[in-house]
């Protein structure tokens, strides 16, 4: 008789699968680790079930200077001593590679569009040719009719989300363009994910966990609380993400 675990073995041992998986980035300004983990455990004790051991990605692009490997374990060790986990650094400079490989972390990259090169002037001087006509095509918008509950994640890929009816605690809703919620938000709502920066939020009732734009994130604790409950629209400005009643 064959036993469960002869079983388990036919089949391949480990599967690898790529997936969306929401990642934190904490961009340090200092390497500190007192001031870090001081400023961290206030974040979480504003929002501790949204950063209960939550990964995150360690961003050193704010530093004046280059820090070294023991630094870096510092900041990782204050970083999980106010409940948070690296998990890797930013993609950065080619010392960041060299100080991940020191670290034996992973260098964990942001995808962007790639823009298209410019064609060399060798080629710029051949005579145009004819081009036919361009159409241009483009993507609708995402609808997500039914509530979004607590757990579920939906992803408007190149695209806006449009959700019409409400968002639960818990859940999560994505989109590379814009995000407009028709009704209650209560989880966590995500623009711009592919490095959009024009991306904005629209809420109908606004009481999101959290609202991110670019990377750039505020957790619902952190806002003004006129704004709880109200129509509401986000945007980016710089590094600062902004706030405001839509309507009257």
């Amino acid at each position: 008789m064959t036993s469960l675990a002869e079983s388990a073995r036919e089949g391949p041992a480990v599967e690898v699968r790529f997936g969306q998986v929401a990642l934190a980035q904490v961009r340090i300004r200092t390497t500190d680790a007192s001031v870090i983990v001081e400023d961290l455990s206030k974040r979480v004790a504003a929002a501790p079930r949204l950063f209960d051991r939550t990964a995150v990605c360690l961003d050193l692009s704010a530093l004046q200077t280059e820090p070294t490997a023991e630094q870096i374990r510092d900041v990782s060790d204050a970083i999980r001593r106010a409940g948070l986990f690296v998990v890797g650094l930013a993609h950065g400079t080619q010392a960041i590679d060299t100080l991940a490989r020191e670290l034996q972390t992973p260098v964990l990259t942001q995808f962007r569009p790639v823009q298209e090169k410019a064609a060399p002037a060798a080629r710029q001087q051949r005579q145009p040719q004819p081009q036919p006509e361009q159409v241009i095509v483009h993507t609708p918008a995402l609808m997500q009719y039914q509530p979004v509950r607590s757990g579920q994640v939906i992803y408007a890929r190149h695209s806006d989300l449009v959700v019409t009816s409400n968002v639960g605690a818990g859940a999560e809703v994505i989109a590379d363009g814009c995000v407009h919620v028709y009704g209650p938000m209560r989880g966590r709502a995500v623009a711009g994910a592919m490095g959009e920066v024009t991306a904005r939020i629209f809420c109908q009732e606004f009481r999101a966990e959290l609202v991110s734009i670019a990377g750039v994130f505020r957790v619902f604790e952190t806002l003004p609380p006129e704004l709880a409950g109200k129509p509401v629209q986000a945007w980016l400005d710089g590094d600062d993400l902004r706030f405001a009643r839509i309507g009257n």
